[in-house]
């Protein structure tokens, strides 16, 4: 089957639905079906037509960015090219120009599937209030467009504005996690740079507004008067991260404050990601509003046997109350953040999971295994194509 994936942003961008959308293209190239992504040339250094892990990928060129979204001039007619030589169409919203791509698969009756990753809420401001504005008319109109929408969790569809008025045509499907090997030579980098620091505590996120970094730097004071010792190892984008300046700068101030127990990472790669949970004692996901609806970085932290701390947001308080392998704190509270790291790291036998559980349920040729099954069953309603 010819299976066409379209968002955003796609790699090198790192972000959790850029890295859910590559598991899962991956996964179904292994499952014997071509996948092409089409996606922004958000980078002019990028190019056009590239290819990755057996996947092809078309990025059209931008013009502009409104706030985080993309203007391409050309992406109808790209998306008209792309739906008719493909079998299905996996849309992965927010995403602008979904309504129009849901629209070309409904028209040539094309099965398209649409996953719903996040509520859009952007920082206060004219812009992003106009773009919140276009892109939550655009999710609408590709949900009423696509045959069926896709979720990460029903708590989190429940809660959903947008998902919500979708139920009707929803199907749950967990999200695609899998952990690399350890890098041996990074863990041990990070053995030299924490050596004699108890707890070391992990966070895995852009340095963004929606990852309520500021939580966890309010709840250090506390921390460090329990476990002076304690030093946070921060694993992401935290330079020049798109749309964040202004937060990073708000930011800044603290983070100076805290420089002899806060370290930053950068972007790891995925050996080097598991090394980083292997050294952690415990990794902490403070989102704030409904952009995180999971949180993928907490299964990976749970697969490495790392318990988490999460915030009690719809969908992201799914893998620590599902497990047991974690505490779930008011989102916003740097005091409960505090509370809950000290009594982990205090009782880590308390918070033990069944890793081989885990790994079944979110491991990528699964998720690949239900998409293709949901794509299969349009098939007899829209008329077998005889591709496949």
């Amino acid at each position: 089957m010819k299976i066409l994936v379209a968002l955003t942003y796609y790699r090198p961008h790192v972000s959790g639905l850029t890295i859910y959308v590559e598991r899962l293209a991956r996964a179904l190239v292994q499952r014997g079906h071509q996948v092409t992504v089409l996606t922004s040339q958000y980078d002019r250094a990028l190019p056009i037509d590239d290819a990755q892990n057996g996947v092809r990928i078309r990025r059209v060129p931008v013009i502009m960015r409104v706030s985080k979204g993309v203007i391409m001039p050309t992406i109808g007619l790209d998306a008209t090219r792309e739906v008719l030589a493909h079998d299905a169409v996996s849309l992965h919203l927010p995403q602008l120009d979904a309504a129009g791509i849901a629209l070309r698969g409904r028209l040539l009756r094309r099965p398209t599937l649409l996953t719903y990753h996040s509520d859009l809420e952007l920082p206060p401001g004219l812009i992003n209030r106009a773009a919140d504005t276009v892109v939550s008319a655009a999710n609408r109109i590709s949900g009423s467009l696509a045959h069926r929408v896709v979720a990460y969790t029903r708590d989190f569809a429940t809660h959903s504005p947008f998902l919500s008025r979708q139920l009707h045509k929803l199907t749950v499907i967990p999200p695609p996690v899998e952990v690399a090997p350890p890098d041996e030579a990074f863990k041990a980098t990070l053995e030299g740079l924490v050596e004699g620091r108890f707890p070391v505590i992990g966070m895995a996120a852009r340095l963004a507004t929606e990852k309520g970094v500021e939580h966890l730097l309010d709840a250090l004071p506390a921390i460090r008067q329990r476990h002076p010792g304690a030093h946070v190892l921060f694993a992401g984008p935290y330079e020049n991260v798109l749309g964040e300046t202004d937060y990073a700068k708000r930011l800044a101030p603290q983070l100076e404050a805290f420089k002899d127990c806060w370290s930053f990472l950068g972007t790891l790669n995925p050996p080097q990601m598991t090394a980083f949970y292997d050294r952690c004692d415990v990794t902490v996901l403070p989102s704030i509003n409904n952009t995180e609806t999971f949180g993928l970085v907490q299964i990976e932290s749970m697969l490495r046997g790392t318990p988490v701390v999460a915030s009690d947001l719809p969908g992201v308080r799914q893998p620590v109350t599902t497990t047991g392998m974690g505490r779930i704190t008011p989102v916003g509270d740097p005091g409960a953040i505090a509370e809950a790291i000290i009594d982990i790291v205090a009782h880590p036998e308390g918070y033990v999971g069944d890793r081989k559980t885990l790994e079944a349920t979110y491991l990528p040729a699964k998720v690949a295994e239900d998409y293709e099954s949901l794509i299969n069953q349009l098939f007899p309603r829209l008329g077998d194509r005889g591709s496949r």
